[in-house]
């Protein structure tokens, strides 16, 4: 199976990363999130309801999940037009989302014609038509300029802070940290971590101090039940928190030059989690390929 005994929500008024190395399930899951397939067993719910029972379901939720929609003779505009009126929606909304990704400039521009991230921009406009209260996005920031993905960055949170909801695949993780709340990684299309963004980053994280008095330091900080290990002529300390190294030293008279705690960055904990499995994949360290199928 694809995705098996997977389950997790993505609250309003965030922004929920979805991870995973290739063949993990993360499209999978969205396509049978959106009703784009059939999950053998398992159920999915948007705002409290299969997504295949809404009437109007672009006015609900707007999804972005392949760039091959896309008529190359069209224009974006006309682009939209389509897209507006199979979703019952307002034409009136084309020129308020063309604005809203930036897109006015190039609206008569045919398709054909645009690079990879001016798709990605109109797929967010198509996917903002109905003024949807969630986004379901996969890989959204795969050819955008850095100036694309900063833009990018700042549209998603400001969406989630106006009470949206947006679920966001992508292998970007530094933009991921940026901008998700919360993270979900899956890999080999099973669970391996949910929750908040920060409470994995900090999972290991280390206390840096360096100091004059290195020695009379360590001694107080081991007394106090600390791991300490040298890092470049500074102490790494696991085991207490940086609020408690500071004031052991304080207590002591001892001079701190530098007192920081290093978290682990996103892609280094996604490596840890996701780590070929012995008895899994092949050779490469890939999973085996997905067959159709799988619980959401």
């Amino acid at each position: 199976m694809a995705v098996r005994d997977l389950s997790f929500s993505v609250p309003h008024g965030s922004v929920t990363g979805f991870l995973g190395p290739n063949g993990a399930g993360k499209t999978t899951t969205m396509r049978v999130l959106l009703g784009l397939a059939a999950p053998t067993a398992g159920e999915t719910f948007v705002l409290g309801s299969p997504y295949g029972s809404f009437e109007w379901p672009l006015e609900r939720v707007g999804a972005s999940l392949e760039l091959t929609g896309f008529h190359p003779g069209r224009t974006a505009r006309n682009h939209l037009r389509v897209v507006a009126q199979q979703g019952g929606i307002d034409a009136g909304a084309i020129e308020r989302v063309l604005a809203a990704t930036d897109m006015a400039p190039f609206a008569s521009r045919r398709v054909g014609k645009f690079s990879l991230g001016m798709k990605q921009r109109l797929a967010l406009s198509a996917a903002l038509l109905g003024e949807p209260e969630v986004l379901v996005l996969d890989e959204p920031a795969n050819g955008l300029d850095p100036a694309g993905v900063a833009w990018l960055r700042r549209f998603l949170r400001r969406f989630a802070d106006d009470g949206g909801a947006v679920l966001i695949s992508s292998h970007i993780l530094a933009e991921v940290a940026s901008v998700a709340d919360r993270v979900v990684v899956i890999d080999h299309g099973s669970m391996v971590h949910e929750g908040p963004t920060g409470d994995l980053t900090a999972e290991g994280a280390v206390v840096i101090v360096r100091s004059p008095d290195a020695a009379r330091l360590r001694t107080a900080l081991e007394a106090d039940g600390a791991t300490i290990a040298d890092a470049d002529g500074a102490l790494e300390v696991s085991g207490l928190p940086i609020e408690r190294v500071g004031e052991l030293a304080a207590r002591d008279g001892v001079t701190l030059h530098e007192l920081r705690t290093r978290a682990n960055t996103l892609e280094q904990v996604f490596l840890s989690l996701t780590e070929p499995r012995a008895g899994t994949g092949d050779a490469t360290g890939l999973p085996p390929p997905p067959t159709p199928g799988g619980q959401p």
